[in-house]
């Protein structure tokens, strides 16, 4: 293969890395499809990246590099301007986020997306925004040329540089980036600006794109299925009804405060009729939660008015839900749920959820000139192919390209956190095991549990010699950034980062070189089996006749596996990761593993601990 042909930027392909190449430009030339699971170190996004842009450039497609989380957008950026200069060559790129983060407005941080959508949209159609109006109106259209040129020239640029060019300039970043993606080759952007039909179609209306015309690359693929899930479902509940009636009270819309107590009243009784004392769940019919079809439109005229004074409005909310409780049965689950709010207040919340992500991602798949899945963490193949809905797809393994020799990987069958096996004794055996492989380990560990409750009582009976932090619930990004930073500061005498798997620091941080030696992951982060989690396992049964592995197993064993996956993050990282559980053993678990992860069991972990970290 000739690196100048598919514009690779970098002297030397890495081992493994050319073969994924290879799938990856035959892919997009022929227009196929491709789920692979691509260990770290392959190098994934230079290897779409490059075949990617050599295929675009003389041709009317676009490419879609679309990743879960805003942090994953700068190494794309950084990737396209190397093959820049690196070539020579000229082309437009642009970089989505949220358009509510792309904003110059104060105070819309705060905003659901839905919610800054009508906020836009009503103060673009009054003519009071006038960063859009500078991007719209005569006078500008000469400094807005300039704007635009010096973007394309500089760009590709990460999307706070280009925010931050636009609003100094007193234009709105979302449209002058538009404008530029018009032109684009390649676009940056987060899964829903592909997966919500909603935003895709105004987004692709604006900047002259289509799915047929378009490859779409889906980064941390593993992510998928829980977001489309999440994006396809709403949520009613006591605290949304109390504050849209407090809304309309406000709003001397008394008529329909008195029509959000009948809803209200319906919820409550919803809770008396299905839900026992000591049962706090359980699936409701759509025929349970009656109401009148026309306060969906009326509450939406009223969440107008409101939004032009207050930003937001729960009457919105409020109409949006009872628009999609009126969808289908076939792939969502009606659940009611009692629970209590931080003031103590008992909590009704009803939900309308998506249990099938094919619904959305069918068609997108089907549309699509090409498409690509690919994560470090994708087995089974076949159960992403299933769960969106992939027909013709070339599935693969790639080979991990790190010595072996430099990874120890245990599993420690001493303990479990099995519900059953639960209690103060087992906290116990559970807080020497992981104090006698945190002490013995030579610098930083994290340790990784199935939930913050675990957490907590394991840790009260720890006793190591580390500094220790933790993660905490709702932490922001910049104290998220704060927490490793200081872990990484005690490199050199040793930390341990406490977490959970699937939480903040499970996956999406790099701590390559000395900052991380070592990763327990503490029993398996199973769902809950709650009223959710059984309906799933019952549609993969009776679709796929794998309801178990699809809505229970995997799902687990994925989110163990990527938290391990925070160790070894370069060809010259050494480190141990060990699975603190006995089920890991278990056939239905152990099966799960990477085929070329050369994993033990040992009942004396520590042991093998000291021989690796002493041995050349």
């Amino acid at each position: 293969m000739n690196k100048k042909d598919i514009l690779f930027p970098y002297d030397e392909l890495r081992k493994g890395q050319e073969d994924f190449i290879v799938d990856v430009n035959n892919s997009i030339l022929f227009g196929g499809k491709l789920i692979g699971s691509v260990p770290t170190g392959v190098g994934k996004t230079v290897s779409v990246l490059s075949p990617l842009v050599s295929f675009v450039l003389d041709r009317n497609y676009c490419g879609f590099f679309l990743t879960p989380k805003h942090t994953q957008h700068k190494l794309a950026i950084n990737t396209l301007r190397l093959i820049k200069e690196r070539y020579k060559i000229k082309f437009n790129a642009v970089d989505f986020i949220g358009k509510r983060f792309m904003c110059g407005q104060e105070g819309v941080a705060v905003l659901s997306n839905g919610e800054f959508h009508e906020y836009c949209r009503d103060i673009r159609e009054k003519g009071t925004c006038d960063f859009y109006n500078n991007c719209t109106n005569k006078k500008s259209s000469a400094k807005k040329e300039l704007l635009i040129e010096r973007l394309k020239e500089l760009g590709p640029l990460h999307v706070e540089d280009v925010c931050k060019l636009c609003i100094d300039e007193g234009f709105c970043p979302f449209e002058i980036s538009c404008m530029i993606a018009k032109e684009s080759k390649v676009i940056i952007g987060d899964y829903y600006h592909i997966l919500s039909t909603g935003v895709r179609d105004a987004l692709f209306l604006k900047i002259n794109k289509s799915l047929d015309k378009s490859i779409l690359i889906f980064d941390e693929g593993h992510n998928l299925i829980s977001r489309v899930r999440d994006l396809m479902t709403v949520n009613l509940s006591s605290f949304i009804l109390d504050n849209a009636i407090k809304e309309a009270n406000n709003f001397h819309y008394d008529e329909y405060a008195d029509i959000l107590n009948e809803l209200k009243n319906k919820l409550e009784n919803l809770n008396k009729d299905k839900l026992s004392v000591e049962i706090n769940e359980g699936l409701v019919k759509k025929q349970d939660f009656i109401f009148n079809e026309q306060y969906i439109q009326d509450f939406s005229i009223i969440a107008d008015e409101v939004r032009e004074v207050k930003k937001r409005s729960f009457i919105g909310l409020v109409g949006g839900f009872l628009e999609a409780w009126l969808g289908g049965e076939t792939g969502y689950a009606r659940i009611l749920q009692r629970g209590f709010l931080k003031s103590g207040k008992v909590n009704i919340s009803l939900s309308y959820r998506c249990l099938d992500p094919s619904l959305i991602t069918k068609k997108i798949i089907d549309e699509a000139y090409s498409v690509i899945v690919m994560s470090g963490t994708l087995l089974p193949l076949e159960m992403y192919r299933d769960l969106l809905g992939f027909s013709d797809v070339k599935m693969k393994e790639y080979d991990n390209p790190f010595p072996v020799e430099n990874k120890l990987s245990l599993i420690v069958p001493n303990i479990s956190t099995k519900f059953t096996k639960r209690n103060e004794e087992m906290y116990k055996r559970i807080a020497n095991e992981v104090s006698e492989i945190v002490n013995n380990v030579p610098g930083n560990v994290a340790v990784f549990f199935p939930s913050y409750n675990i957490l907590k009582d394991v840790d009260r009976f720890t006793v190591i010699k580390k500094t220790g932090f933790y993660e905490r619930q709702g932490l922001t990004k910049e104290e998220r950034d704060e927490v490793i930073e200081k872990f990484k500061s005690h490199k050199d005498h040793g930390g341990v980062l406490f977490g959970v798997s699937g939480g903040s620091f499970s996956e999406g941080i790099d701590l390559i070189g000395d900052y991380l030696k070592g990763v327990v992951v503490v029993g398996l982060p199973l769902s809950r089996p709650d009223v959710e989690t059984k309906e799933l396992i019952k549609y993969y049964d009776d679709k796929f006749s794998k309801g178990w592995d699809y809505g229970y197993i995997l799902p687990g064993m994925t989110k163990a596996i990527q938290a391990s996956g925070r160790c070894i993050r370069s060809e010259t990282d050494k480190g141990v990761i060990i699975f603190l559980d006995e089920r890991y053993t278990w056939d239905m678990y152990h099966r799960c593993f990477p085929k070329d992860w050369d994993i033990k069991i040992s009942k004396l972990p520590v042991e093998r601990i000291n021989r690796f970290f002493t041995s050349k």
